[in-house]
């Protein structure tokens, strides 16, 4: 499709709204109409600016349908520029559902973080006025509202925790025993990458303890600790144990509320890791099937069965882990609104503490965008359907939503959801969406997001994405972390 953006420079949200209706579109962004467009969709913004304020005009051109929509924004408005883009945004927005015959469930809004939007419009209106704005200027559904006020409450509980010198430390394994068919992630295959592994871990218990000097040096506070990827769980146990020793003795643990390890993929778990897992002291693991249906999982490439995922299920709860999650994924190719609620419950009857509901997104990269075998479109009102049936049958087993974030490109424009047994919440989930505290990353991939005490404002430093950039850039990258030095001499936590 074409977008024009006629005497302004708002193609951010105007590009964002085609994208929630169009998603496997590719849109072309240009500052002036084109003389013929032929069968595309054609959009046409227009921001005309005067004495008293600026009129928009939007136009929505495809086959038969053409219409347009004008507004006005008055040049005392408090937010005039804001309110210039809101304005264009919206009513290209109501372009595309009279087009399509449809709504999007979170309106207009296109950001990650709705929560944090929402917490902020309530710190500024109260409530009431806040669920309002959602309402009527962000054009919300009332199921969309409630769900982010109850995420809301939980949250907050969550964020009282922390301190101006907290912070949390992540730990990247991008490793994966295969690569799976909706996946964008930096991983490696195993196949591919196994020789790296004995010199990833070196240096990665190497950076551990650097990383944890110069924490210890600025009195930081470590409140969680999570170890993700790729799979954390394609290491053996006595690798898993190396790694979980060097994070002990580096680290004051003392004060840590949460320490996870994502075992995501069931094909990678065994009772001898789990035991080393257990064995450090650690109570949280994730354990990832996605679907419970092997016609599904083989559509997506991914190379385990449901038998698998039960057995590495009751292998954790065999060990004795305090806290299990499960996570799923809407939208998924071949599944079905039936197929999804037969897998939420057979979830359930395993009773997890934790569920995390995913949404598809269609990412750039990831082999079901690139080969083309999975059409966007047909797979909307299914994953809408999907979304509300997982707040249905989780909010009836006494599951909280505790916190929630988007991405864009997803399977009806829909959110990924974090739900708990009370007390059972995974903290630095929230601490990351929420941008709470600073995250110390090691690892290839990781970031570290340095979040200025009792402050907005946010620096990151980045490491080497690819396992071999990072083995045979060591050095340079972790001369990187003194910028955690400069950032607290600037912005001490006391």
């Amino acid at each position: 499709m074409i977008l024009v953006t006629e005497n302004h420079d708002f193609h951010y949200e105007t590009a964002n709204i085609c994208r929630f209706f169009v998603p496997d579109e590719k849109i072309k962004t240009v500052k002036e109409r084109p003389e013929t467009v032929g069968d595309e969709l054609l959009a046409v913004t227009t921001l005309l600016e005067g004495e008293t304020g600026a009129k928009t005009v939007c136009k929505l051109q495809f086959g038969d349908f053409c219409e347009m929509r004008t507004n006005f924004v008055p040049a005392e408005s408090a937010h005039y520029r804001d309110d210039c883009e809101r304005t264009l945004a919206t009513d290209l927005y109501h372009l595309f559902c009279a087009l399509f015959e449809t709504t999007q469930s979170w309106g207009v809004l296109t950001g990650v973080r709705p929560i944090k939007l929402l917490r902020r419009t309530v710190n500024e209106l109260g409530l009431p006025a806040a669920l309002d704005r959602f309402r009527n200027v962000w054009l919300c559904d009332e199921q969309k509202l409630s769900l982010a006020e109850k995420t809301l409450k939980r949250e907050n509980e969550i964020l009282a925790l922390s301190r101006p010198d907290s912070f949390s430390l992540y730990i990247s394994i991008p490793f994966c025993p295969t690569r799976c068919d909706y996946c964008s992630f930096v991983s490696h295959t195993v196949d591919r990458a196994a020789y790296l592994i004995p010199d990833y871990l070196r240096l990665l218990c190497e950076e551990i303890r650097e990383t944890a000097r110069l924490a210890s040096r600025l009195g930081l506070r470590l409140e969680t600790v999570y170890v993700g990827g790729g799979t954390p769980t394609t290491l053996d146990a006595a690798q898993m144990a190396t790694l979980l020793k060097a994070v002990a003795e580096a680290f004051d643990l003392s004060n840590v509320r949460e320490f996870t390890v994502e075992a995501g993929r069931p094909d990678t778990v065994t009772e001898e890791k789990l035991r080393a897992i257990k064995a450090a002291g650690i109570e949280r693991v994730s354990i990832n099937p996605q679907t419970l249906h092997n016609s599904v999982l083989a559509a997506i490439g991914r190379k385990h069965t449901v038998e698998e995922f039960y057995d590495a299920f009751n292998l954790a709860r065999k060990v004795g882990f305090a806290v299990v999650n499960t996570d799923l994924i809407t939208g998924l190719p071949t599944d079905t609104v039936d197929g999804f609620s037969n897998t939420l419950d057979g979830i359930l009857a395993l009773a997890p503490e934790n569920v995390t509901v995913h949404t598809l997104s269609m990412k750039h990269g990831s082999n079901l965008v690139a080969s083309r075998r999975f059409e966007i479109a047909q797979k909307t009102a299914e994953a809408k359907a999907m979304s509300a049936l997982s707040v249905e049958k989780l909010t009836a087993a006494g599951y909280n939503p505790y916190y929630l974030y988007r991405q864009g490109r997803t399977m009806g424009n829909q959110e990924n959801v974090g739900w708990a047994k009370p007390g059972c919440e995974g903290l630095y989930n929230v601490y990351i969406m929420d941008e709470t505290h600073t995250i110390l990353g090691c690892g290839a991939g990781a970031v570290s997001k340095l979040k200025q005490p009792n402050g907005e404002y946010i620096e990151r430093i980045f490491n080497y994405k690819f396992p071999y950039e990072y083995v045979s850039g060591f050095p340079e990258m972790l001369a990187r972390k003194a910028g955690i030095d400069d950032f607290y001499t600037r912005f001490p936590t006391k």
